[in-house]
């Protein structure tokens, strides 16, 4: 393996995301949800360069409040499995980190299954805490019913888990 470069995109980035390693992103990238994202302030991502290949990324949103300094809420990470265990998930989220505390965050939180034991322990090696008691999520489907798309709306969004679930009635 070559030496990887990590680091954070912007906007001037965009090309990078037409040669995306499998199984970094959940779905394939797209290029018009690639400009929006790197348009917008407050989202971060960090990404893993091999030869110009991205192999690992990780992504976070800094949000404002209004009672709370900035916080930056991690969104999601992803290492193509070739990389994995290499402690490139680790190097991302740290270089998220880094640009929190350089925008006045004073906080950051992820939320992950609690049998996604890689992430758990990705998340403890960067001193992330377990919130106790264990918080609840909520999922809210906003996507039109499958009554009312057709194939022109595109592909169902799948759930937020990421757990498959049998159509309902």
């Amino acid at each position: 393996m070559t030496d990887l470069i990590v680091r954070l995109v912007t906007a001037a980035d965009a090309p990078l995301f037409e040669r995306v390693a499998d199984d970094v992103f959940d779905h394939e990238v797209r290029d018009d949800l690639v400009r929006a994202f790197l348009d917008d302030p407050r989202s971060l991502m960090a990404v893993a360069l091999d030869a110009e290949v991205i192999v690992g990324m990780a992504s976070g949103l800094v949000y404002v409040h209004p009672d709370k300094p900035n916080q930056l809420f991690v969104n999601e990470v992803g290492v193509a499995p070739p990389y994995q265990r290499r402690g490139l998930g680790k190097r991302l989220v740290s270089t998220l980190l880094d640009q929190a505390r350089e925008r006045g965050c004073t906080e950051a939180w992820v939320a992950t299954e609690v049998d996604n034991h890689p992430a758990r322990a990705l998340y403890e090696s960067l001193d992330g805490v377990e919130d106790s008691p264990p918080a609840v999520i909520y999922l809210f489907d906003l996507a039109p019913s499958a009554s009312a798309t057709t194939e022109a709306d595109g592909p169902e969004h799948p759930p937020r888990d990421g757990v498959q679930r049998p159509p309902t009635a």
